[in-house]
C-alpha cells in the first residue's frame, strides 16, 4: 500500500497509538499544557468567533502533539443529534450486496438511538459512487462505508473525506494507495488459491480454465485471478488460465460471453465465476450441454445456487461472509467515531469452501435470513 503524506497525517491524526496514555488527549489536556482557558481551546478547535489566528494556531499545534481525537459522538449526544453514517452500495450483485447491507443493519440496531444509517445505491461497482460520495459530505455524514469498485476514481473523494475529518471504511474490496480508515473484505487472493488447488486435484486432464469475474479495475477481482494465477504456477498444475472475462456483473452480458467462449475453446477444463454473477453462466452451460461435464466453481451462496450444488452441477462455491463484512464494517466505524479506537489497516476474513457435503450445514445457519426462498428454489 502507497503510504502518502496524508495517510500518514490521518492516521496520526485520529488514531493515536500511545500506549503511555490511559485515555485520549482532552481539550483540558490541550488548555493545561497551554496555559489558556477551556472556551479559548474550544473556540480554536471548533472555528468559532472571538480567537486570534495566533493563539488559535498554537492550540491547533498542541492538539496535533497531543493526539487530541474529537469525540464526535459525545458532540452529537450534547446537541441532540444523531451520528449520520452513510452506506454506499451497489444494486449488482444483490445476492450479495443485501447480505452485506444486513450485516450493517443488525450491527447498528442496538445504537438506533444514537446513530442514523443512510443507506444510498447506485447501479454496479464503479457506477455512480462517486456522485454520491458527494451528496454524503454535502450532508455532513460523520463517517461513510462503501464498496470501491474503481479505487482511482474515488482517491480524490476519500482524501476530501480525510481533510474534513470523515471517516471512510471499504468493505467487500479496498481502495490501496487513498486515506480511508480501513478496509473490511475476504482474501481474495487466497479464495483464488483455493479454486486453483481444488481444480488441480479434481481435473482428470489437462486444459484451460476460464475466469468470469467482475471488472479488473475492482481490487478484489483483480486479486482472485492473481491467486488462481499463482497458485496454478507454484504447483505445477496442468491446468493454466485461458481466459478472464469481465462481464461487469451484467447478467445478459455473462451468458453471451460464456457461450461465446463455449464455442470458441476446445480444450476448457474447468470454469470459475469469481463474483456472485454465477448464475448466467451456469445457465449458458446448461443451455450448451456442457454443465455436467466440466467442474465449475462459484462465490459465495444465495438460493438459485442451492439446487446447483445439491445437484453436484456446481464442484464448490467460495463463500465470503457478506455478514460478517457488514458487521465488522459498522462496528470499525462506531468504535473509531465513539471510543477513538483506531482499527488495523486492513481486515481480511477468511472465506468458506462450501461444497456438496457440508452444504445443509451451510444451509441451516442462512435458513433464518432466507426464509422460505431455498424450499422455492
Amino acid at each position: 500500500m502507497e503510504v502518502t503524506y496524508e495517510f500518514f497525517w490521518y492516521r496520526t491524526r485520529f488514531c493515536s497509538y500511545n500506549k503511555d496514555r490511559v485515555k485520549p488527549a482532552g481539550i483540558k489536556d490541550i488548555a493545561h499544557a497551554l496555559g489558556v482557558s477551556i472556551g479559548t481551546v474550544d473556540r480554536a478547535l471548533h472555528q468559532r468567533p472571538g480567537i486570534n489566528p495566533m493563539t488559535r494556531a498554537r492550540v491547533l499545534k498542541m492538539a496535533q502533539t497531543l493526539g487530541y481525537r474529537p469525540n464526535v459522538a459525545a458532540r452529537h449526544l450534547k446537541l441532540n443529534r444523531k451520528l449520520l453514517v452513510s452506506v454506499h452500495l451497489p444494486r449488482e450483485i444483490a445476492s450479495f450486496f443485501d447480505s452485506l447491507r444486513q450485516g450493517i443493519e443488525e450491527a447498528a440496531k442496538p445504537f438506533q438511538d444514537s446513530v442514523a444509517l443512510v443507506f444510498r445505491s447506485h447501479p454496479r461497482l464503479g457506477e455512480g459512487d462517486a456522485e454520491l460520495f458527494g451528496e454524503a459530505l454535502e450532508n455532513k455524514a460523520n463517517g461513510i462505508i462503501l464498496a470501491p469498485g474503481h479505487p482511482a476514481d474515488l482517491k480524490p473523494w476519500i482524501r476530501k473525506a480525510a481533510r474534513a475529518h470523515v471517516p471512510v471504511v471499504c468493505v467487500a474490496t479496498d481502495a490501496p494507495g487513498t486515506e480511508r480508515l480501513t478496509a473490511i473484505s475476504s482474501d481474495s487472493y487466497s479464495s483464488g488459491a483455493m479454486v486453483a488447488e481444488l481444480l488441480t486435484r479434481c481435473s482428470r486432464r489437462a486444459g484451460e480454465i476460464l475466469v468470469v469475474t467482475g471488472d479488473l479495475s475492482t481490487l478484489d477481482h483483480a486479486e482472485k485471478v492473481r491467486g488462481l494465477r499463482e497458485f496454478l504456477q507454484r504447483c505445477n498444475s496442468s491446468l493454466a488460465v485461458g481466459g478472464v472475462m469481465e462481464a461487469h456483473d451484467c447478467l445478459e452480458d455473462a451468458y453471451r460471453l460464456t457461450r461465446e467462449a463455449l464455442a470458441a475453446r476446445k480444450n476448457l477444463a474447468a470454469v470459475y465465476v469469481s463474483t456472485a454473477n454465477s448464475l448466467p453462466v451456469l445457465h449458458a452451460m446448461e443451455d450448451a450441454g456442457h454443465l455436467n461435464g466440466i467442474p465449475v466453481i462459484t462465490t459465495d451462496l444465495f438460493p438459485e445456487l442451492v439446487p446447483f450444488l445439491r445437484e453436484g452441477k456446481v464442484l464448490a462455491t467460495i463463500y465470503q461472509r457478506p455478514k460478517a463484512q457488514g458487521r465488522m464494517a459498522f462496528h470499525s466505524l462506531y468504535q473509531f467515531l465513539v471510543e477513538g479506537s483506531c482499527p488495523p489497516p486492513r481486515h481480511r476474513l477468511p472465506a468458506h469452501v462450501i461444497l456438496q457435503s457440508n452444504l445443509e450445514l451451510f444451509l441451516e445457519v442462512q435458513k433464518g435470513e432466507w426464509e422460505g426462498s431455498i424450499a422455492t428454489a
